[in-house]
């Protein structure tokens, strides 16, 4: 990923932030097959951090990953951002966004991690869930784990980016948190709320 020094996320904990806010990823292997699926981050086991995962057995892409090298992309908020917001002219078109890469190497985990990968990932979303008997009672998990395959990435590399307008004047940056706010796309609000939070691209003196 191309990082301009002024849009590179600096620090490992904001990084790990970002991918437990945003755990929806973008898994790609070697042999460029492409799975979409949740992960979990842990931070204790190694100095980057590992990821926990689990596709369904019936897609092939598991059976190319053990011991391989991959790629998952974490997409935060993103959308478009019109010149006409800018303060001053000549502007074009832009996409402001925020992206983290993890390259490492993936690991097939047997069938006791991954049931224990799955509950972390329940207990990340709704740990609740994990004492409703009615709804999962135990011995059903167990028969849906065989239907999984799940496993572990080492991250060997991190990167991240913030491309938030925060290259752009203060007045063309609050002009941007107005377009944004009176945009009618979700993406719009989303991308607001998110540059509101890192307080990045907001136009502050």
């Amino acid at each position: 990923m191309f990082i301009p020094k002024n849009m590179l996320m600096n620090d490992l904990t904001e990084k790990h932030d970002f991918i437990e806010q945003f755990g929806f990823a973008l898994l790609v292997s070697e042999d460029l097959q492409v799975t979409h699926l949740p992960m979990t981050l842990v931070t204790e086991e190694s100095g980057l951090g590992v990821l926990y995962a689990h596709m369904a057995r019936a897609n092939p892409h598991w059976r190319t990953l053990d011991k391989q090298k991959v790629k998952v992309v974490f997409n935060g908020p993103h959308a478009y951002i019109s010149p006409s917001w800018y303060a001053n002219g000549p502007a074009v078109p832009t996409w402001n966004y925020a992206a983290v890469h993890v390259s490492g190497q993936a690991t097939l985990l047997d069938d006791v991690q991954t049931f224990q990968a799955v509950q972390a990932l329940v207990n990340q979303y709704e740990p609740a869930l994990l004492n409703n008997e009615a709804l999962m009672p135990a011995d059903n998990q167990h028969k849906l784990a065989t239907a999984i395959v799940g496993f572990k990435i080492e991250i060997q590399q991190i990167e991240g980016k913030h491309k938030l307008g925060q290259h752009k004047s203060v007045a063309d940056q609050q002009g941007t948190v107005t377009g944004l706010q009176s945009s009618k796309h979700s993406d719009s609000s989303a991308l607001l709320a998110y540059t509101q939070q890192t307080g990045i691209g907001v136009g502050r003196q």
